[in-house]
């Protein structure tokens, strides 16, 4: 079976965390938005990187409260009372930030939600005193231009398991991806590690994997250095869509195909009615792998051993009992 275990990631997964996420006290008012769940849960696997990127353009804490204003695709970072525009400030920590980022490894990162700085979705942008959650943070915004493909969250949305669950899930897969990249691929190893993220991708993007497979299928008539750029943005932007409970089935019923021959009659039955009560939402999507990874060890199906999807992250997260 594919775990963490036995298929150790070669470097440490580091993900870049607003400060204030950590418990630091950095905030405007000198306090913090300590999130347990990324300490204490996410902690246990991630290496964390903090960021404030009000204290790293010389900011002091605490300071004086700042938001967005004017056009949303480009706003103004404003301080609310003496009317200081930071703009200029702060998008020039961002351009010395994302130099350093580079060098970090960064497998994802998670922001603070609502800041003017650090935002990545529906920040407020005030235009003739009115705001409207249509912006993002200026620092949040140019590390999101800089990095397409990196795994990027607000820690409020980590609540929402589907979110959680893709986030995490594409973080792991990034650090996999890296490691592969680390280890001076051919196109035969690119070609097992495309087959080994097969259930997964179509769990994910069946049309995407496709077109991956056609990538790779023609490998042969492009550089090393081009296609494996083309694969590693198919790969992460067809991750990027959230794998669905009709995709899951259909590739829960593809698992249950490759032990047709081998599977009693009673076990075929049994497997089919938990695949059936998970596309129902009577039971979440660890009931039925639990089952199949049964199935994979009593019959020693050595291809499935290999599929990442059966153990895309560390079994103690728990996050396939929520989905």
């Amino acid at each position: 079976m594919v775990t963490e275990e036995e298929t150790p990631l070669l470097a440490p997964v580091t993900i870049g965390v607003s400060s204030c996420l950590l418990g630091e006290p950095v905030r405007y008012d000198g306090g913090h938005k300590h999130d347990r769940y990324i300490t204490d849960i996410l902690g246990r696997y991630f290496r964390f990187l903090p960021v404030c990127p009000e204290v790293g353009c010389g900011l002091p804490v605490p300071r004086e409260a700042m938001r967005l204003e004017g056009d949303p695709a480009n706003p103004r970072l404003v301080t609310h009372g003496s009317r200081r525009d930071l703009t200029d400030l702060m998008q020039a920590y961002s351009t010395k930030m994302l130099s350093e980022l580079e060098a970090a490894d960064l497998c994802g990162f998670i922001f603070k939600k609502g800041s003017p700085s650090s935002g990545l979705f529906r920040v407020k942008v005030y235009n003739a005193g009115i705001p409207a959650k249509s912006g993002s943070g200026i620092f949040a915004a140019a590390v999101a231009r800089h990095f397409p493909l990196l795994p990027l969250e607000e820690e409020g949305r980590l609540n929402d398991p589907i979110i959680r669950e893709n986030f995490i899930e594409r973080v792991f897969c990034y650090r996999r991806w890296k490691d592969f990249l680390a280890s001076d691929p051919s196109l035969g190893h690119l070609v097992a590690f495309h087959t080994a993220h097969k259930l997964l991708m179509m769990a994910h993007c069946p049309e995407i994997y496709r077109a991956m497979g056609a990538l790779v299928a023609h490998g042969r008539q492009l550089p090393t250095g081009e296609l494996l750029l083309k694969y590693e943005e198919l790969f992460m932007k067809g991750l990027a869509r959230h794998a669905t409970i009709k995709k899951n089935t259909n590739v829960l019923q593809h698992l249950m195909g490759y032990f047709k021959r081998r599977l009693s009659t009673e076990e075929k039955e049994e497997l089919q009615e938990v695949i059936d009560q998970y596309h129902e939402q009577q039971v979440p999507l660890i009931v039925p792998l639990t089952l199949i990874k049964h199935y994979v060890a009593k019959y020693d199906e050595s291809y499935l051993k290999g599929q990442v999807y059966l153990s895309p992250h560390p079994a103690q997260l728990m996050l396939s009992n929520h989905v």
